[in-house]
């Protein structure tokens, strides 16, 4: 379970006070100053056997790091970092389900508090939002950022004549008269908001990089003015910096309803330098691959921003949205349309939260369900290299309707996740085509091709409220309709086409990208309606796996503890 806050507070207070130049190692700074450390434990076997059935589908991983590559100054940084994503911890409760500690004390079963916690909520994550405590009804699908008795038409009618009730930064209330309003963040989390803005400052005056410096200055600004613009380029702006954090309203996965709010979350990050130079030669290659997209010209007239970045990161710590249910292993930001047309994106690879997912899940799954003599092929670095051409991919294709109908976001509205997940899962893997033939990517296609197979598996276990979910279930029935991929029936293991999967991941990415350039809500809404669904066959196959004892996600052990013990 989480330790409370209270225990950071005290922490912080003793955590930062090593003298400068002290010459005292990382992890002496952080240890050495108190014995009362922020840690998240987790204790997956308690509770009824209901409870323990639902716990079993995780596994515990800690993250660490090697904090030798840290300054004196950046470790001190640590602290105040975490400390400030806890407030978006607290803020995201409130958005995905309300009142925490009255759940919480709702629930007898120890167990279920548990795993209350791992899905912030009485709804199951990776089962499609099902309740597993009494009582509580089904999830509503705007979460807590709408009113729970909103209608989409009343929202829709409301919303043309009050722009700000459609912000990414706005709560939607009901107000005396019980009409529609808007709460701006800033405000409804004031105190969460100004809690971390406080934190970001300290934090950016222990900052020796310039760049990162300036991050946390701008960031601590827009998290009390709700205007994110000029920290979202400071962010793109920043080359040399070890020590990142990612914070703020930032994903809108939890708005099932509209998919226009972004949810609070957080991630504190330790740049891999070896391997984010290994990678940083790939971001000057988009432009190349988007002319070559397999779609009509009109779909890739856009042109990505050219001031991507491309690394590889440890990641020490996640909150809110991030820490939801099934965990990211990679980043693709910022969301800003404005800023990717701008300077692009930059693609953080969360390496060791993959390495777990990888040696934890992946490996045992091809292992059940995956033709034997191909197995060989599911490999680390095909799956480093999907994930991270997945990032790369989200800045391909378009990013603007071609007909007038606003932004691609705007115009799929609650698809428009699940869609643009698809979309780099897909591309991802035509990059990766593409390189490999054009000699700037060395490697065996069948191992990407394979290692695509097996992760579909994985990730369709992720479930139907999940944007990664659904786009793979798409994905997976897509490719079944093509001969991507074949059944044995009588050893229940799947094989790969090399031939029919490329010609389906072309087929299946011009039919995407073609959606999102006309902004055809209608047509992706039959297109998930069609294809984003389990088959009985599939359903059977995974739960072989869960029979098995494979788990579906990781949970973290995380926090300073976690770094000192």
């Amino acid at each position: 379970m989480r330790i409370p806050s209270i225990a950071a507070l005290a922490f912080l207070l003793t955590a930062c006070s090593a003298p400068e130049g002290s010459d005292m190692t990382c992890e002496q700074i952080l240890s050495n100053a108190s014995t009362e450390q922020a840690m998240t434990e987790w204790n997956l076997a308690q509770g009824s056997e209901e409870a323990q059935a639902l716990l079993a589908q995780y596994t515990p991983f800690r993250l660490t790091t090697d904090l030798s590559v840290l300054t004196e100054n950046e470790c001190r940084m640590l602290p105040l970092l975490m400390e400030a994503a806890d407030a978006m911890d607290e803020i995201f409760w409130v958005q995905a389900y309300g009142d925490k500690e009255s759940l919480m004390a709702s629930i007898d079963d120890p167990g279920l508090r548990t795993y209350a916690e791992i899905n912030y909520g009485p709804w199951d994550r990776i089962d499609g939002d099902a309740p597993f405590v009494d009582g509580v009804g089904d999830k509503p699908a705007g979460a807590n950022l709408y009113p729970a008795n909103m209608t989409r038409a009343e929202f829709e009618a409301a919303a043309a004549d009050d722009q700000t009730l459609s912000s990414l930064y706005t709560l939607v209330r009901r107000n005396a008269s019980e009409s529609l309003e808007s709460i701006p963040y800033h405000e409804a989390f004031a105190e969460q908001m100004e809690r971390a803005s406080g934190l970001l400052l300290r934090a950016a005056e222990l900052a020796e990089e310039p760049g990162l410096k300036r991050y946390l200055e701008t960031r601590a600004a827009a998290l009390i003015s709700g205007d994110y613009l000029e920290s979202d380029l400071a962010w793109m702006d920043m080359k040399d910096n070890t020590i990142d954090v990612v914070i703020g309203p930032i994903e809108t996965y939890e708005d099932g309803l509209f998919g226009s709010k972004a949810a609070a979350e957080a991630y504190v990050l330790v740049k891999d330098q070896a391997w984010s130079s290994r990678l940083a030669r790939y971001s000057s290659l988009l432009p190349g691959l988007q002319e070559a997209l397999p779609v009509a010209a009109e779909y890739k007239a856009e042109v990505p921003g050219s001031d991507s970045d491309l690394n590889a990161y440890d990641v020490l710590y996640y909150t809110g949205d991030s820490n939801a249910g099934s965990k990211t292993i990679a980043i693709n930001l910022p969301n800003d349309e404005r800023v990717q047309l701008e300077k692009g994106t930059r693609r953080l690879q969360l390496k060791n939260a993959m390495q777990a997912k990888f040696d934890k899940i992946l490996v045992p799954i091809s292992g059940m369900l995956i033709a034997e003599d191909q197995r060989e092929h599911v490999t680390f670095d095909a799956f480093f290299g999907n994930t991270m051409f997945h990032e790369v991919a989200h800045g391909l294709g378009i990013k603007n309707t071609i007909n007038g109908r606003g932004t691609v976001r705007e115009a799929l509205k609650e698809h428009a996740s699940a869609l643009e997940e698809g979309k780099a899962d897909i591309l991802g893997l035509f990059m990766v085509s593409e390189l490999i033939d054009d000699g700037e990517w060395e490697a065996d296609i069948r191992d990407h091709y394979v290692t695509f197979l097996a992760g579909i598996f994985r990730s369709v276990r992720f479930g139907a409220s999940s944007a990664h979910g659904r786009a793979n279930m798409i994905r997976f029935n897509y490719f079944r309709e093509q001969g991507a991929f074949t059944r044995d029936d009588a050893t229940g293991t799947y094989r790969a086409d090399y031939d029919r999967m490329a010609e389906a991941s072309n087929s299946l990415s011009e039919l995407i990208l073609t959606l999102q350039g006309n902004g055809d809500y209608e047509g992706v809404a039959a297109l998930v309606e069609e294809y984003g669904v389990v088959g009985s066959q599939l359903q059977q196959d995974l739960d072989r796996l869960g029979t098995a004892g494979i788990p579906v996600d990781i949970v973290f052990e995380q926090g300073l503890g976690a770094l000192t013990e």
